[in-house]
């Protein structure tokens, strides 16, 4: 196949540290190459230099064989490259038509937009594509995130794209959609559409791309073809070193009761959702997207108030059910967003953990420093927690899998009973990961009650003690640890009833 992008001995600095040393990257027409690497590898900072973001201070890169230097952007987007970024940038009050053509609308002879003519080219394009069931004139913000994603990969194509970067792409999305945009991906391979897919899924990997290449520490690793290499070859090459086994397990055996949930219910969201959580163990929580899992966590932690239901800690039923009294009565959630719900993301990783404590560490008008500083540093240390610049560093200067990490020691600084993590390895490297998985096991090792909310099943199969299921708002079943299979949960999840035999 004709390579149709190459990167040569590609360096970039940020100010006295090293983000890319001398890294390589090459891509043919019609493939998809995935680039892998834990949080903080480089892959961000070497797709910004190809999208024209940022410049590279050493190297070369060639575009149909011939060498270019991108200033900006839209030298990049000239050169027939667009990037889908994790977080959509679709413009919501827009139509879908608009968001297609933006920057690009066509005009009259007269200079005006030309409605028509758009409208007739966007649903010219979703039929193309297949997408004729979404309307040109329907506003972005009606659209599930699936439809958006793919509104985002056509208007890339709109712009003659040759070279399409898809950045954690499926992160929100469900099974179902994540198999129609690997459809959308083959039909733009079977064009010509060069691709260059960045996850941290590594089963999407080997799905759907063609070779695989990794970066390590801003260093390039190596490239193998898909088909010729496995899970364990690759996450050796991330980490530098074998990784036998990810998954961590509970030593010791689930304690007494310590919270109970009884009949919860907020509209459609959350159903009648009745559960309970001991000491000492890791329930799982389990639901394809919009099945309550999220919303009946967000009320038991107080953001949102229940219609009805009652939730026990210790016993006691919890009658003030605000967030800081149940922080005080100990229960901490590291929400699903943590850019959003879980960080201040301006502030550094020293204030950002002390916001659970606040009232221990500020006495009238003075903050106890010392103590801050002592308990910031404890959590760096136990949580591997790295920064460049200190306790001071700006959490949004972080990769992703330690601003998870700054999200957790904020739980913990709180000392909880029930520590509740939504989501916590959602867009967080195999490294990590592990760390995580390890953190999970020793709190219940040490009687704290885990709730786990995942989407991913082997996490869910693999690391929890119990599982409970919900669908459409409702708790579906609840299965044990030698219950646990992937098809009798997916089973649960959708809706469905599981055998006597399981």
């Amino acid at each position: 196949m004709e390579t149709i992008v190459e990167m040569r001995r590609i360096t970039k600095r940020f100010g006295d540290v090293m983000v890319l040393d001398d890294v390589h990257f090459d891509l043919r027409r019609g493939e998809v190459h995935a680039l892998i690497g834990e949080n903080g590898a480089g892959k961000s900072t070497m797709i910004k230099i190809l999208a024209g973001v940022h410049g590279a201070d050493k190297g070369e890169v060639f575009v149909a064989g011939a060498p270019v230097r991108f200033e900006n952007v839209r030298d990049s987007m000239n050169m027939g490259i667009s990037v889908i970024y994790q977080e959509l940038s679709l413009a919501p009050t827009m139509t879908v038509a608009e968001n297609i053509y933006l920057g690009q609308m066509p005009r009259t002879s007269f200079g005006l937009i030309d409605d028509e003519k758009m409208i007739r080219e966007a649903y010219s394009l979703l039929k193309r594509f297949g997408l004729d069931n979404i309307s040109p004139v329907a506003k972005a913000s009606s659209l599930s995130v699936a439809q958006q994603q793919m509104i985002e990969v056509l208007r890339a194509l709109s712009r003659d794209c040759r070279i399409l970067i898809m950045d954690e792409p499926t992160a929100s999305l469900t099974d179902k959609e994540i198999s129609k945009l690997f459809g959308f991906i083959k039909d733009l391979q079977d064009q010509g559409v060069a691709i260059v897919y960045i996850s941290h899924r590594m089963d999407e990997i080997f799905q759907i791309s063609d070779r695989i290449t990794v970066l390590r520490d801003g260093r390039y690793i190596g490239t193998k073809i898909t088909s010729e290499t496995d899970y364990e070859e690759l996450v050796s090459m991330m980490v530098g070193r074998e990784f036998k086994n990810i998954y961590s397990t509970v030593k010791g055996s689930p304690g007494d009761e310590i919270l109970k949930v009884v009949g919860l219910n907020r509209g459609t969201q959350v159903r009648n959702v009745t559960f309970s959580v001991r000491r000492g163990e890791v329930l799982g929580f389990y639901g394809l997207m919009g099945s309550g899992r999220t919303e009946t966590m967000r009320i038991i932690f107080g953001v949102d108030e229940a219609e009805s239901g009652d939730i026990y800690l210790e016993g006691n039923r919890m009658s003030e059910n605000s967030v800081r009294n149940v922080i005080k009565k100990g229960i901490v959630l590291a929400p699903e967003d943590r850019k959003e719900q879980g960080l201040v993301l301006i502030q550094g990783i020293r204030y950002n953990i002390s916001l659970s404590i606040m009232d221990q560490i500020i006495h009238g008008f003075r903050v106890d420093r010392e103590r801050e500083d002592r308990i910031a540093g404890e959590y760096v240390k136990m949580l591997n927690i790295r920064a460049r610049s200190g306790y001071e560093q700006p959490v949004n200067t972080l990769s992703g899998g330690n601003q998870q990490k700054v999200v957790i020691s904020k739980c913990l600084a709180a000392t909880p009973k029930v520590v509740i993590l939504d989501e916590p390895t959602r867009g967080v490297d195999i490294g990590a990961k592990h760390e995580l998985y390890r953190l999970i096991t020793e709190l219940a090792d040490s009687g704290t009650a885990v709730v786990f909310v995942s989407s991913e099943l082997p996490e869910i199969i693999n690391l929890c003690t119990r599982v409970i299921v919900m669908h459409e708002g409702r708790v579906t079943g609840e299965l044990s640890k030698s219950e646990l299979t992937e098809r009798g949960v997916l089973k649960l999840a959708l809706g469905g009833k599981l055998s006597a035999t399981k």
